[in-house]
């Protein structure tokens, strides 16, 4: 083991035949890299150190992105990346001893600094990695001081963008400098205590041509979700689009726009977060079962 923190083995010719530097989990530490095509994955939580929601990878493109784990590498899934496109497939992440962390060119050209140089400093110690929230964080810890770790820098900064944060059916609201997971109307969390293991129903779906249910639609105010919808009507007032998803017995939530779009989801929807009031996003609306007395 070396004090950089790499576990090395040698063969006896005193070669490297493997190293822990090439095989990082969630975390580079100060004098490691994370090559083009490599990546790092979240742990499922801070005492659960099995592989969570998410990962970071040094795209071949040049880009270092942010994703939720089993989703494709697009833009439409992504939620931050270094904006650095179109730069070759050889860019790589670096974290130096004295905290300096940048992106590298070939014959060691800087792309992208995430922040300043600084002078080493013995006492201290760095370390980035991407924690189970998603979130990207660069930390600092002085050993002189047996003080806590200090976060240097991270992203995103929107504790609510990284996408699937709250599970299925669950949606995340910024709180100050946290966060919380709320479920869709008539919906509860599958787990208390467990912000990841999103919301199910509370209540036994009935067929929806059971003439004893009638169905509902509760709105769900100023949220986005996946773009992953199966029907779109159009020219249609608001009253009409409920109630064309209260009679599609696949419809469990529909959004509805001021360009007069009707659009349908099916259960269950996922990578929902609140946003600001006035967005332009369209308005959802989802489907709850209250049974007729009588």
């Amino acid at each position: 083991m070396l004090d950089s923190g790499n576990f090395v083995l040698y063969n006896s010719d005193q070669k490297v035949i493997w190293q822990s530097f090439d095989t990082p989990t969630d975390t580079i530490l100060g004098g490691q890299s994370l090559p083009a095509s490599k990546e790092l994955h979240s742990s499922a939580s801070v005492t659960d150190p099995s592989t969570g929601l998410f990962l970071a990878i040094m795209q071949l493109d040049g880009v270092l992105a942010l994703y939720p784990k089993g989703t494709p590498f697009t833009g439409e899934y992504g939620y931050w990346d270094s904006r650095t496109p179109n730069n070759g497939p050889n860019v790589t992440l670096h974290l130096e001893d004295n905290g300096f962390f940048y992106l590298l060119k070939p014959q060691g050209v800087y792309l992208a600094n995430f922040t300043s140089q600084g002078l080493p400093k013995e006492d201290m110690i760095y370390l980035a990695r991407i924690d189970p929230d998603g979130i990207f964080r660069l930390y600092s810890y002085d050993i002189t001081r047996n003080d806590d770790w200090r976060v240097k820098w991270y992203k995103p900064e929107d504790r609510c963008l990284p996408k699937g944060l709250c599970g299925l059916n669950g949606f995340c609201v910024n709180v100050g400098q946290d966060y919380e997971c709320q479920c869709l109307p008539g919906f509860v969390s599958v787990e208390d205590g467990n912000r990841t293991a999103g919301c199910e129903r509370n209540f036994t779906a009935e067929s929806c041509k059971n003439p004893t249910v009638s169905n509902n639609m509760q709105p769900v105010p100023n949220t986005t979700w996946e773009d992953d919808t199966y029907s779109a009507l159009t020219s249609l007032t608001k009253d009409e689009c409920l109630e064309a998803c209260r009679q599609d017995c696949n419809c469990e939530a529909v959004a509805y726009n001021v360009s007069q779009s009707c659009y349908k989801w099916k259960l269950p929807l996922r990578f929902g977060r609140r946003v600001p009031d006035g967005n332009s996003n369209p308005q959802l609306y989802v489907k709850v079962g209250d049974t007729r007395s009588g």
